[in-house]
């Protein structure tokens, strides 16, 4: 398969072998969409042994080329290897040998009940694949996202359009290098931005999934909408925290700090803030400083374990929002951080007190600043959190039952974790995804494969005996005595009693 390439380069400008003087993506990306559908038409896809032998070949390019994508992440993200191979690499081999180990499993036919009326008979579902698939991957974990979601694509039996972030070049790079050395056919890459997405929206795919934000997944909805393309959106949003004074206040200090500054806070399920009562938020955050210090030493500037902002605007929206909080609030509401440095892109991980009407409190921070929210109990926390956009994650610390209990019945989000942030995106049997503004539709190990397949009803009655008859017009008393008890009761009563 051949890849349309339009890479970015260092200066920001873009180059590419595939676009025509009159920066028309049309052409080249329609012909590389519809050799992609001859794939998937031809057939050679739907085989077991097709589709582990992709998902063996990816998990080869990982390893074949670990040193090239823990470089380009390092170069795009400030990522150290360690953190790339746990958040990125590591996490789709791990994905992989789950997926491969049950994939059969997976797509054994499920039997199904038939009444009584339709004996004798048998049904089953199969699960069969859509057929082309666009993938649109962000910049924040630009391997992971792009690949995880074409695991379960490629097991599911499809091909694939994958679309890496232009937003991080090295990344992209490094991906349309080599996805075509290691699953030519079965995945093709698109580099590019804005212009080569819209190219690609305007073509027919049989699924598309998307990872970013909500004003991009919805333009991405309407021009799915015009093919009746189903979607699947992975969109984020403000994840809070929720904290009382029941816990090992140091031990979740550790965690929340981990869930909110790795790769510089850029990870759509970070905690976007915390809501405690007064007394509980100052044990936290008499904590939160030493915990940040044993993760990232004294100066987090010259850890290699911190990572740096994607770009100089992400870094100036998050350096915005705090200098517009520490304006109104003044220096006597930051707890630690607050340091930056423009030219390396470099925020210090930072705890700030905020009201809720605070410029951090508008929407999601998507960097290393965690704002501190007072409120005065976990019910007026779940208030706060209910009427605001359902979240991709909650995170609740809290021993008390009655709170856990609380959150669980009372709440909305795409997960709900007691003790841990980020944490369930590691358990495969999980399924990953938000609700409302944070997204629709879900993923990961056999919701990935569910996703990428359509479940097919298969009834089989034999033509004789013909029980049907019984059914048939014209109608009279006898057919419709059988109907009314048998076909179609009506039943005065339901249920065991």
């Amino acid at each position: 398969m051949s890849t349309f390439a339009s890479r970015v380069e260092a200066d920001g400008t873009a180059s590419g072998t595939a676009r025509n003087d009159a920066g028309d993506f049309a052409g080249p990306i329609r012909e590389t969409v519809s050799a992609s559908r001859a794939v998937f038409t031809s057939g050679v896809t739907r085989p077991l042994t097709w589709r582990l032998a992709q998902l063996k070949a990816m998990n080869q390019m990982l390893l074949d080329h670990r040193s090239d994508f823990t470089a380009a992440l390092a170069a795009d993200l400030g990522k150290n290897p360690s953190e790339s191979w746990l958040t990125e690499i590591g996490f789709l081999t791990a994905e992989i040998a789950n997926t491969a180990k049950h994939l059969e499993r997976w797509l054994a036919p499920r039997r199904a009940d038939v009444p009584l009326a339709l004996q004798p008979a048998k049904a089953h579902t199969v699960l069969e694949p859509l057929g082309v698939v666009l993938v649109i991957a962000p910049w924040n974990y630009p391997v992971q996202l792009l690949l995880c979601p074409v695991i379960g694509a490629l097991a599911a039996g499809n091909t694939v359009v994958a679309k890496p972030s232009e937003m991080a070049p090295a990344c992209s790079a490094t991906l349309a290098r080599w996805i075509p050395k290691y699953l030519s056919g079965a995945v093709t890459v698109v580099e590019g931005g804005a212009p080569e997405t819209t190219a690609l929206l305007e073509q027919r795919f049989d699924h598309i999934f998307y990872t970013g934000n909500g004003r991009v997944g919805r333009i991405v909805m309407a021009a799915a909408a015009r093919h009746l393309t189903p979607v699947t959106l992975e969109l984020g949003g403000k994840s809070p925290v929720y904290i009382d004074d029941t816990v090992d206040m140091k031990a979740a200090a550790a965690r929340i700090a981990w869930g909110k500054f790795m790769n510089a806070g850029q990870t759509c399920v970070a905690p976007d803030y915390v809501l405690g009562t007064r007394d509980a938020l100052a044990g936290l955050a008499a904590e939160l400083p030493r915990s940040i210090r044993a993760l990232y030493g004294e100066d987090p500037a010259h850890s290699p374990s911190y990572g740096r902002m994607v770009n100089d605007a992400a870094f100036a929206r998050v350096a915005g929002m705090l200098d517009r909080d520490l304006q109104q609030d003044g220096m006597s509401a930051l707890v630690s951080g607050g340091q930056r440095d423009a030219a390396t892109r470099y925020i210090e991980p930072t705890v700030i007190h905020v009201e809720a009407g605070a410029a951090l409190m508008e929407g999601e921070i998507f960097g290393p600043v965690l704002p501190l929210v007072t409120v005065d109990s976990a019910q007026e926390a779940m208030r706060f959190i209910n009427a605001r956009d359902k979240p991709l994650s909650i995170y609740v610390f809290s021993e008390d039952r009655g709170v856990r209990s609380g959150f669980s019945e009372q709440t909305s989000s795409g997960a709900l974790n007691f003790g841990v942030p980020a944490a369930h995106l590691s358990v495969p049997a999980l399924p990953f995804g938000g609700v409302g503004e944070s997204g629709m539709g879900s993923y990961h190990g056999q919701h990935s494969v569910q996703t990428f397949s359509h479940r097919k009803a298969v009834l089989d009655k034999p033509l004789a005996p013909d029980t049907l008859a019984l059914i048939y017009p014209p109608f009279g008393i006898l057919k419709r005595q059988v109907i009314e008890r048998f076909v179609a009761p009506a039943r005065k009563r339901l249920g065991n009693g």
